[in-house]
């Protein structure tokens, strides 16, 4: 073959494989796009309305272990700084993921090590564990809450990257206001398509479990009809200035409701997935998982305003 032949059979060569960078980078935009369409599960955090206002997602995955981080926190009595740092410390080593590998023999949320005296495997493994354990270390730092976080999370976690948490500072702290309820309405997921039911009981041995026992006595269910109902009951009021101790108007939407309330609405709404809540109203808001994508709507007009106004309800998927 002629050089001027050779030449040729190379320029097109190049021409189709250029041709067929082309077609495939389409084909994975318009994946992309039909992914977006379709609706794949996500969970959104934002810290107000409008262009440019802070947002987070992340899976349900990631919102269910989050939450469960931050109401072993506050279920301890510890402030929102301390969830931040947990958050941000997670975000860090496992991106809020309970892996059951790691550099060397590190496991879970917060790559802990058996040989260094964090628990056994099967221990780490357990979010409520290993979030606990976290939390042992921190209250031993004298002024935790007023360090740098990447100071706080280092005396813990005596990681070989110190200065990687800060990077994750303000997603946490996003997270960490929703969670635990100083900004309502602020946390909403659309969950995975399941068909199954829901377990109230499940539900109930959750929230026991992560944020102790106090925060189901006097709290009870229906029979018949409203046996998959759970009303969680929560100090009334309007939310004051943000720092008085309730949910503030973050999304200057008309939010109510007391902090305690959009804590534990918040946690439900990052559980849902899992355990199969199908319905959350709370301070004349209502979220629900053939509507979440919607978010966090007004309550339906006509609706009983003092209904929702003490207690929490959750509805478990039949």
């Amino acid at each position: 073959m002629s050089d001027a032949a050779t030449g040729a059979q190379h320029r097109r060569v190049l021409r189709w494989a250029a041709a067929s960078a082309v077609l495939l980078a389409l084909a994975g935009y318009l994946a992309v796009r039909n992914d977006a369409d379709t609706g794949a599960p996500v969970c959104v955090v934002r810290g107000g309305t409008g262009e440019g206002a802070p947002r987070y997602e992340l899976t349900p995955a990631m919102a269910a272990n989050a939450a469960t981080i931050s109401a072993v926190g506050t279920g301890r009595g510890l402030p929102e700084r301390a969830v931040t740092i947990a958050l941000a410390t997670a975000l860090q080593e496992s991106a809020l993921r309970n892996i059951d590998y790691g550099d060397r023999d590190s496991l879970g949320l917060f790559q802990q090590r058996p040989s260094k005296g964090w628990g056994s495997p099967e221990q780490i493994l357990d979010p409520v564990y290993a979030a606990g354990k976290f939390y042992d270390g921190l209250v031993d730092v004298p002024g935790y809450a007023r360090l740098p976080l990447t100071v706080a999370a280092q005396r813990v976690q005596r990681s070989g990257f110190p200065q990687a948490y800060a990077k994750h500072e303000p997603d946490a702290a996003l997270l960490a206001a929703a969670l635990t309820g100083r900004a309502g309405a602020t946390l909403s997921c659309v969950p995975g398509a399941a068909s199954r039911a829901g377990d109230p009981e499940r539900v109930r041995a959750a929230l026991a479990r992560e944020f102790g026992p106090g925060v189901l006595p006097g709290n009870g269910a229906g029979r018949g009809a409203a046996a998959r109902e759970i009303l969680l009951s929560v100090p009334p009021g309007p939310a004051p200035a943000a720092g008085a101790g309730a949910a503030r108007d973050t999304a200057g939407d008309g939010v109510a409701g007391s902090r305690r309330g959009w804590e534990l609405a918040h946690w439900a709404v990052a559980r849902a997935d899992g355990l199969r809540i199908e319905k959350i109203a709370y301070g004349g808001k209502v979220w629900s998982a053939g509507s979440a994508r919607e978010g966090w709507r007004p309550a339906a007009p006509g609706a009983d305003p003092d209904r929702d106004r003490d207690a929490v309800r959750l509805r478990i998927a039949r």
